[in-house]
């Protein structure tokens, strides 16, 4: 018998943010400073902010180097405030590597200039600025997902809210003894900010095809771990930057290693998901690029602290969607508000988060949230220092295109051109487009250096030090349109690329009965969104597990 619908309990409010980051933070927290200063009838008390961490910060994921300039306007005196600081970035410099050498680039690239700002744990920063959401009057709701928009019209004309996941339901389906149905949250506006490749955007930006006439989103694969190694191996605030090896010329992408308090690094490797080989493993790159004498040097004698991956919409001003609709607005990596240049998202997400609550607080005390009210969001980055920054990098990313040679080749000339380069506005291929098939000459599978369980480890083992974590019974998160596609075409003309792009060993092809079948490993999963970016026949959707589930990011 079918099973009876669904009751679920309806929760009205002004405003819901999805996603506890910095954008949705700080879109909350100058909400509630605008209601506080301005009497208007509002209370902060009806600002919702769902997370789907079961903490704040635990899924929050960067290098990182923080341009204070965004926290700065969003907390004037936050060095005095306590804020997560780790340290003041004292020394900077830029490496190309070969395979065996190091070579020092005697100017350190204006771009990957970095005194002034900060090394910080983002998952720290996110922490800190959560309490003071809190203490604001804001409610927060950690380890609850976003699963639906609620919107209204056919064809859709607005959004008035959004549905959190149901809990309790196991992995045929059927309703387990401790069933939690989701709340319909009715808001007069929806914040989205859920990072990169959001779940809730996707359908955002499908319903309302907020994607006309701009450029594919483009994103790149960030591994990450945090190490703890013997005294003086490097100066706090130290922060490195490379190119070149591991990664071919044919790829873009670099390497990042910096000195944080308590003789820890942070280090990692950004692989650009636009490569032509569909067995590249940005994993296994990354492997490589710590066995490199230089990287090596820091590490021996260390350990391991802490593993994570998240990409990182690289695509610039011309890939990012329209931020706006009838009752809803995207802020953060959502939106693509992003440096690809610098690699630098915070300061940006905190300042539209920020353009954002100014925005909606208008709304608000109007009673208009239509989409000519929303609009002025828009106009207001527009006017902002975000728009000036992205602006002047607007074809930076797409330069890379062809290469490493071609892309700095263009690089220099937007140099010179504030941002122009060659052609008013660059074009570019979606990610999954850039793979060449095996009969192509599309590349083999990469050489696998046997890690050490020292220096270099295998996926399963980094996945244990992301310290991930899922209800093992609940249906599949990660679901894949036609799995006969995985036997048969994928595996002729492009030998499976889950296989290898995934940081976290979540595929795996397995060989039952003289046949090859995918096996999806739900409980790996770190939550990076590779594979809903990079299947070569986009037939995966990453789609939120139980809320609470993933990885711990602590102090990563």
């Amino acid at each position: 018998m079918p099973s009876t619908p669904i009751q679920r309990e309806h929760l009205e409010a002004d405003v819901v943010i999805v996603g506890a980051g910095p954008a949705g933070l700080a879109c909350a927290l100058r909400l509630a400073e605008l209601i506080k200063h301005n009497p208007s009838g509002l209370s902060a008390e009806n600002i919702y902010i769902i997370e789907k961490a079961d903490e704040l910060g635990m899924h929050s994921l960067s290098g990182a180097v923080m341009d204070p300039r965004g926290l700065r306007e969003l907390v004037p005196d936050f060095e005095k405030a306590d804020a997560p600081l780790d340290t003041p970035v004292t020394d900077d410099a830029a490496y190309f590597f070969t395979e065996k050498r190091a070579l020092r680039f005697p100017l350190t690239p204006p771009p990957l200039r970095n005194h002034g700002n900060y090394v910080v744990s983002l998952a720290r920063l996110v922490r800190w600025l959560g309490e003071r959401v809190e203490k604001a009057g804001v409610n927060v709701f950690t380890g609850f997902a976003g699963s639906a928009l609620l919107t209204e019209g056919d064809p859709p004309r607005q959004v008035v809210g959004i549905q959190t996941d149901d809990k309790g339901i196991d992995k045929h389906g059927q309703r387990k003894a401790n069933f939690q149905p989701g709340y319909e949250l009715h808001a007069k506006v929806t914040v989205l900010a859920e990072g990169p490749r959001g779940s809730l955007t996707k359908q955002l930006v499908e319903k309302f095809k907020l994607d006309a006439g701009r450029n594919p989103q483009v994103y790149a694969l960030g591994v990450k771990e945090l190490w703890e190694v013997p005294a003086g191996r490097l100066a706090v605030g130290t922060v490195y930057h490379t190119m070149g090896y591991p990664l071919g010329s044919d790829m873009y992408g670099g390497g990042w290693i910096y000195g944080m308090q308590g003789n820890r690094i942070s280090l990692g490797l950004v692989s650009g998901l636009h490569y032509a080989n569909p067995q590249f493993d940005p994993h296994v790159a990354f492997q490589q690029f710590k066995l490199h004498p230089f990287v090596r040097r820091l590490l021996e004698g260390g350990k391991l602290v802490r593993y994570g991956a998240k990409t990182i919409p690289e695509g610039g001003y011309w890939a990012q969607p329209k931020t706006y609709v009838a009752g809803a607005l995207l802020v953060g990596d959502s939106a693509g508000f992003l440096d690809s240049q610098r690699l630098k998202g915070i300061h940006l997400a905190l300042k539209t988060g920020m353009l954002a609550a100014e925005t909606i607080f208008e709304a608000l005390k109007s009673g208009d949230t239509s989409e000519k009210t929303l609009r002025l969001f828009e106009e207001k980055v527009e006017k902002s220092w975000v728009k000036k920054q992205l602006w002047s990098v607007r074809n930076f990313h797409q330069g890379f295109e062809h290469g490493l040679w071609a892309g700095l080749f263009h690089a220099a000339l937007q140099q010179i051109t504030g941002g122009r380069g060659l052609y008013a506005r660059y074009s570019n291929r979606a990610g999954h487009e850039h793979y060449k098939k095996l009969l192509e000459g599309g590349g083999a599978a990469p050489l696998v250096p046997k890690p050490d369980g020292q220096l270099t480890f295998d996926k399963v083992t980094d996945v244990f030090y992301s310290q991930t974590r899922h209800e093992e019974d609940q249906p599949g998160h990660l679901l894949v349109a036609d799995t006969n596609v995985c036997s048969t075409r994928c595996a002729t003309e492009y030998g499976n690329p889950c296989q290898y792009f995934c940081p976290a060993a979540v595929y795996e092809i397995v060989t039952e009965g003289g046949r090859k079948r995918l096996k999806i490993n739900a409980s790996n999963c770190v939550h990076c969104k590779t594979c809903d970016i990079m299947d070569p026949y986009q037939i995966i959707t990453w789609v939120p597990p139980e809320g609470g589930g993933g990885p711990h990011y602590e102090g990563m």
